[in-house]
């Protein structure tokens, strides 16, 4: 951003110094060549006053005015012939045109000439040439346009340095909002803007504040709403543990095996009230691998017995080589949890949990063989109902996927497939 200010406001500049002093250079370069005709015109003027009309034949060239360095002056009578002074020896286009009674001023080769007619009896009785080399006028021009040139340059320095300085003092406050608002990005709440002295930007920063202000409240809102939930859940549930307990104290018989499972199911209750508060609070994620075989032991555990009571099996294949990811294991467990949990609801027939290399990611599918999925994958992963509990999985497992850097996709909708793609590292 700096440096696109500087240049703008240097071009800016040179534009304008350029729309200005093109024409004063054009101005210059005529106005001097206008000020050496009007010299060579006074110098033509002074010698018809020295040199009389009667005197023309065996005109002494002392007689002539003293010139500038450069001017050179010359006496030619009513025949077009050169009797004095220096030029042509004979007459040339504005000689000719002196002679018949009009002063006259041109070019003669690299010569800037005027002439002068000398009259008596209102009688052209011959004409006085004035002539300088154009390299004399060139030389004037030339200094006077390197003149304008420093000036310029000096011109264009002067606002560069002043663009650099507006420019840090614009640019700076800028991108410490982009830091602040990386820093809000990334969860700090804490991020407030100071003031640049900038009213719009200032006015942005207080905006930015606001925002980290009002975020981090409802933030601490939310996690106290979810430790206050998870203890008031935790509390019957290991009271619910105990009488479980006590109940096999001792061994009553076959129909403890319901017990044992109702106290897995709690046991799976509290692990997941675990998982949500760690994900509430949004802790740093570890950055150790994600435990892939304690992941799909838990998941075959899990589910198996759900999915074997409906006389449905559960395969879990695992490619060779994968992939580590740094994801985490809590996210990825409440993630399958999803999946498993609409496989086993609404699907049909074997489910798989596939396990694969996706190149760059690890990729992990759930099929089942149940009906096609219809619905768009934009409806599909949309929260919708939340007061009724229908809707939200797909949507907070997403959700969990994309805070993990991963995705969470339908790869095909006969047989439904859904993937979870964590990055690799």
């Amino acid at each position: 951003m700096r440096r696109r200010i500087v240049i703008l406001t240097v071009l800016s500049a040179v534009l304008a110094i350029s729309l200005f002093g093109i024409p004063l250079a054009a101005g210059v370069a005529r106005y001097y060549t206008a000020d050496e005709r009007s010299e060579l015109t006074r110098f033509a003027t002074e010698a018809t006053v020295t040199v009389s009309a009667g005197r023309l034949n065996g005109l002494d060239p002392a007689e002539l005015p003293r010139t500038e360095p450069g001017v050179e002056l010359g006496v030619y009578d009513v025949a077009g012939r050169r009797v004095g002074g220096h030029g042509p020896a004979t007459a040339d286009a504005a000689v000719r045109a002196a002679l018949r009674g009009v002063p006259a001023d041109g070019h003669a080769g690299s010569d800037i000439v005027v002439t002068v007619p000398l009259a008596q009896n209102e009688r052209v009785t011959g004409v006085i040439r004035a002539s300088a080399g154009k390299r004399f006028v060139y030389r004037r021009i030339t200094r006077t346009w390197l003149l304008m040139l420093a000036v310029a340059g000096a011109a264009v320095a002067v606002t560069a340095l002043l663009a650099r300085r507006q420019a840090r003092r614009l640019a700076r406050p800028l991108e410490e909002m982009s830091v602040l608002a990386g820093r809000l990005g990334d969860g700090d709440f804490s991020v407030r803007s100071r003031p640049s002295g900038i009213p719009e930007i200032d006015s942005t920063g207080a905006s930015l504040s606001t925002t980290a202000e009002r975020l981090g409240a409802l933030l601490s809102r939310e996690r106290a709403f979810s430790a206050d939930a998870s203890h008031q859940l935790r509390t019957p549930l290991t009271g619910l543990r105990l009488r479980l307990e006590s109940m096999l104290d001792p061994p009553r018989g076959p129909g403890d095996d319901g017990i044992v499972q109702a106290m897995a199911e709690v046991d799976r209750l509290q692990r997941t009230i675990d998982d949500l508060l760690t994900l509430a609070r949004d802790a740093p994620r570890h950055q150790e691998p994600l435990d892939l075989d304690g992941l799909l032991e838990e998941v075959r555990e899990t589910w198996h017995a759900d999915l074997a009571a409906q006389g449905r099996p559960l395969r879990i294949r695992v490619a060779p080589d994968l992939p580590a990811t740094h994801a985490s294991t809590a996210a990825a467990r409440q993630i399958l949890g999803v999946l498993l949990t609409n496989a086993a609801g609404h699907g049909r027939g074997t489910v798989i949990v596939n396990v694969r290399d996706a190149g760059d990611a690890l990729a992990i599918d759930v099929i089942d063989h149940g009906p096609g999925i219809d619905r768009r994958a934009d409806e599909l992963f949309r929260r919708r109902a939340a007061a009724t509990g229908h809707g939200i999985g797909l949507a907070m497992a997403k959700s969990l996927a994309e805070a993990e850097g991963g995705r969470l996709r339908l790869s095909s909708p006969s047989p439904p497939t859904f993937t979870l793609l964590l990055p690799g590292v």
